[in-house]
């Protein structure tokens, strides 16, 4: 496969090292390359296609190595997945034949595929919900509860966020065009709360007031910003789905236009430029 940032040739000796590519550009797929015995784990319906030696089986919750307790192991891995917005199954691809094989997923919505290899972020990786997408298998789904009352309720994500563990590749989806940032101890970034894709541990994420009462009723922005403060590393995305599908459903709905979604005076404005 070709080197580009988009892509990964395995290191040898190091077992879930699996090689993969990117492609695309507003809808991509990540293709990946398994050797004999290997296997990836994706979300249900992310297949697009596979080498014939590639045996698909469908399992209970997250497909992990560490998923033990027999049936109410498999039950407790299920649930959580069904709590963070996905679904009760995991599909895992395995390449039973020999030489190379590849098997291809691609994310439902327009953005970007983020390639991550857990093992050098720490082993944990916090996300939107439904970011989830592939893996190499023994990577764990989990839930990451907010601690903070108003952050769950007013933090675009609410309560309730995926929990990536392990030590291997992960593949997550975001909106849009994605942003990397490396935040020092005690550096802070205010982010529009739908477009926080993912964190590492280490940042701690609150809200803070986006400002006066003009701003909170006329600014389009919502009442709050996300707060995260470093150290760690934080992946933004420009386009969140939910922002996405609001402006398709006004479009459908004949209101049309480019409004705030924070705005508690949108609908005013609508009836005001005769929208």
């Amino acid at each position: 496969m070709p080197t580009s940032p988009w892509s990964h040739q395995r290191s040898a000796g190091v077992a879930d090292d699996i090689d993969f590519e990117i492609k695309g550009e507003e809808l991509q797929f990540v293709e990946i390359e398994l050797d004999p015995g290997e296997s990836a784990v994706a979300e249900a319906g992310a297949f697009v296609w596979k080498d014939a030696s590639v045996q698909m089986t469908t399992v209970f919750g997250d497909g992990s190595a560490d998923q033990g307790g027999g049936v109410m192991g498999k039950l407790l891995g299920a649930g959580k997945r069904l709590v963070t917005g996905e679904s009760l199954f995991t599909t895992v691809f395995t390449h039973h034949g020999q030489g190379k094989a590849r098997v291809a997923f691609a994310s439902p919505t327009p953005g970007s595929i983020l390639p991550l290899n857990l093992g050098q972020l720490g082993g944990t990786l916090i996300c939107q919900k439904d970011s989830f997408l592939a893996a190499a298998r023994g990577v764990s789904i989990g839930i990451h509860f907010q601690k903070r009352v108003m952050t769950g309720l007013f933090g675009g994500e609410g309560f309730i966020m995926q929990r990536l563990e392990g030590d291997g590749w992960v593949f997550v989806q975001m909106g849009g065009a994605l942003v990397e940032r490396e935040l020092k101890p005690g550096e802070e970034l205010h982010i529009d709360t739908g477009c926080v894709a993912a964190y590492t541990p280490g940042i701690d994420f609150d809200l803070v007031m986006a400002g006066g009462v003009k701003n909170v009723l006329f600014g389009g922005e919502g009442m709050f910003f996300a707060r995260l403060r470093g150290p760690g590393k934080v992946w933004i995305q420009s386009l969140p789905f939910a922002r996405l599908a609001g402006r398709m459903l006004q479009a459908a709905n004949g209101q049309g236009g480019n409004r705030g979604e924070g705005s508690v005076l949108g609908g005013i404005g609508r009836m005001i430029d005769g929208n």
